[in-house]
């Protein structure tokens, strides 16, 4: 086993896990002969948010998940099929579990947990099963470790749906957390973190800044980590208790930052295809929706009827690979190429239909078909294909659409453009002013955000009076001004004084649109929206993870604490011992992360051909939008006053 084959990543590491938890503990078998076993999926919205983004509904039924359930529902018996739970070990959920159990409502009981079960909910559940006669069903109970939801091959987020407030950039940051607050906010993180790790098989080193809740989640981690390592006969990390192969020998780097360190960036306008997607159309967990018109007449006057469409956006869809990156002139001129290169097949689609006698069928039934009953005639094999093919054309057609709309009506190109300028210190060729007295340039939250990073990234201190006469004018627009009261103060406090040079080499450029979509038979009406090139450059994030990385001399990091869990003694030390080149590397931010960042990172290790590092894994304790990280901070701000 060579170390430079590159290892697996987070995310086939937890499908391969949740795999084998349907497959009732097993390792899935190889052959298709092997009919799976029937089974119901019992789960918790935590389990549910975990599972969602990478096993779709296929699959699950390809696993032989017949039904699956919420816990906290009305389930009706099914005597006769195992149930395997995917649950919290949280007290409600055990006693539910337990209620199950004296109902009988399974033949057998696999119960998985998503993080680890303490000894005391355990006996709750073994005395209930002896008091209903259920033992010998429970078939065994896991401690699963994957309490954390992955959203790429090289992202993950803690929380979604459930109790992600409890470790939000709000809760860490309040004036008025209580320090049991923020012990749980704390050990909530740890537990992700360390799941993270005893899914991918390592034991990382951690690096960290000093003074904030990233060294505090540094320090917790590397003692849970500690301690699992030392004790030998529970250890998660022994290469018996690994699976085979999935112990590797490199060892990955793990920065931990705290969101305090760049405000800027979680509230930039965005012009690559998945930041915009999260920012405008609100993309959550793999899955965004768009307001499409429905096609019905409406009475005269009346706004056209639209109804909301979901999409799922993965990695099996080759187009949205290749071009989540991308800036979105780019990626509306790829649609658009696709999308002619589909009118050329489609008269072969008719000739297929009509050949197999399906003229008037419905797509998506078509492409049901499956292998089996496909070896009839090759038409039968690529027409699904092109169905598909033509489905997701007609997905991005929708979404890139839904973007353009949000572009035009909110001059989301001008934004985007002025934020480049002030993060990369150019000067502006259109006045903030003239921008929020604009009542076509976006909404209040818009101004909003382009203030606050004007005010994080100006170069000069702003006096209070020059604060308040943009105060006057976004009220004028407005906008709320709590966030701004929060930003003042966080400025005020942090030893911000060097922020500026965090931020520089980006800025754009303006190129002439393709030429593609500025035809008359063009899907999307680019006239007015500027083609912006964005120059490549390092957000504060990737520029700390560069220096960690590749031990670079960077003021910024010369303090960072060091961190080796596999080490007996505990130092406080900033020296790296391991010198080794990293090959792969975790960021992950405490507070709010956000697909910016994710893709800067990309970029970076994209760009890094020569160096050793082979990948990033960009991670955050929540995910969120622009949208929703100024209601944060609107919140922080209202409490100051």
């Amino acid at each position: 086993l060579s170390s430079t084959i590159m290892a697996a990543s987070i995310r086939e590491k937890q499908t391969a896990a949740l795999k084998r938890m349907l497959n009732l503990n097993l390792e899935p078998s190889r052959s298709s002969a092997v009919e799976p076993v029937w089974k119901v999926l019992v789960y918790d919205r935590f389990g549910q948010d975990i599972i969602s983004p990478i096993l779709s509904v296929p699959e699950l039924r390809d696993m032989g998940v017949t039904l699956h359930l919420l816990l906290h529902s009305d389930r009706d018996p099914i005597p006769d099929v195992p149930a395997v739970y995917f649950v919290m070990p949280s007290e409600e959920n055990v006693q539910r579990i337990c209620q199950d159990l004296r109902n009988q409502l399974y033949e057998s009981y696999y119960l998985n947990f998503i993080s680890a079960v303490s000894r005391q909910r355990l006996e709750d559940m073994a005395s209930a099963a002896l008091q209903a006669g259920t033992v010998p069903q429970i078939s065994k109970g896991f401690d699963q470790y994957l309490n954390f939801i992955t959203l790429e091959d090289d992202m993950f987020t803690l929380r979604h749906s459930q109790n992600r407030e409890s470790i939000s950039y709000y809760a860490i940051n309040r004036g008025d957390v209580q320090d049991s607050e923020m012990e749980a906010s704390m050990d909530a993180i740890v537990d992700s973190l360390f799941s993270v790790f005893v899914t991918l098989g390592t034991v990382p080193i951690i690096r960290s800044p000093r003074g904030n809740a990233a060294e505090m989640v540094a320090e917790k981690l590397d003692k849970k980590l500690r301690e699992n390592l030392r004790d030998s006969r529970n250890s998660l990390f022994t290469s018996d208790s690994l699976q085979a192969g999935q112990f590797s020998f490199q060892r990955p780097l793990l920065v931990i930052l705290d969101r305090n360190l760049d405000l800027a960036t979680p509230l930039h306008h965005t012009w690559t295809y998945q930041a915009l997607a999260h920012d405008v159309l609100d993309l959550q967990l793999n899955r965004v929706s768009v307001e499409e018109p429905t096609g019905e007449k409406s009475p005269q006057g009346a706004r056209p009827k639209k109804k909301s469409k979901s999409y799922d956006l993965n990695f099996t869809d080759k187009f949205w690979q290749s071009h989540k990156g991308s800036p979105f002139p780019e990626v509306a001129e790829a649609v658009q190429r696709e999308l002619e290169e589909y009118r050329s097949q489609e008269d072969e689609v008719k000739r297929l239909k009509s050949v197999m006698g399906l003229e008037g069928e419905d797509d998506g039934a078509i492409s049901m078909l499956s292998d089996n009953t496909a070896k009839l005639t090759s038409a039968v094999s690529s027409l699904p294909e092109l169905l598909e093919k033509k489905r997701l054309i007609d997905m991005h057609t929708n979404i890139a659409s839904a973007l353009l709309d949000h572009i035009k009506v909110r001059k989301l190109d001008v934004y985007f453009e002025m934020e480049e300028k002030m993060m990369s210190k150019q000067s502006l060729d259109k006045s903030l002013m003239d921008m929020f007295s604009d009542p076509e340039a976006g909404s209040p939250e818009d101004k909003m955000r382009l203030f606050i990073i004007y005010f994080i990234c100006s170069a000069q201190t702003m006096s209070d009076a020059e604060i308040d006469q943009y105060a006057v004018a976004l009220q004028a627009a407005n906008c709320d001004l709590a966030p701004l009261h929060y930003i003042k103060r966080w400025k005020a406090f942090t030893k911000m004084t060097a922020a500026p040079s965090q931020y520089g080499g980006g800025g754009t450029k303006t190129i002439s649109m393709f030429s593609r979509l500025m035809n008359t038979g063009s899907e999307f009406v680019m006239e007015g929206v500027k083609n912006l090139v964005v120059k490549k450059h390092n957000l504060p994030v990737t520029r700390v993870a560069d220096a960690l990385i590749d031990n670079k001399s960077y003021q910024d990091t010369e303090d960072y604490r060091y961190f080796d869990p596999k080490m007996l003694r505990v130092t406080d030390s900033s020296i790296p011992r391991n010198r080794n080149p990293v090959q792969e590397a975790i960021v992950f931010i405490v507070g709010s992360g956000n697909y910016i960042e994710y893709q800067n990172l990309v970029d970076y290790v994209k760009g890094k051909s020569s160096g050793t590092i082979k990948r990033i894994t960009y991670g955050c304790s929540e995910l969120s939008n622009a949208t929703l990280f100024l209601k944060q901070l609107a919140k922080l701000g209202s409490e100051l006053h």
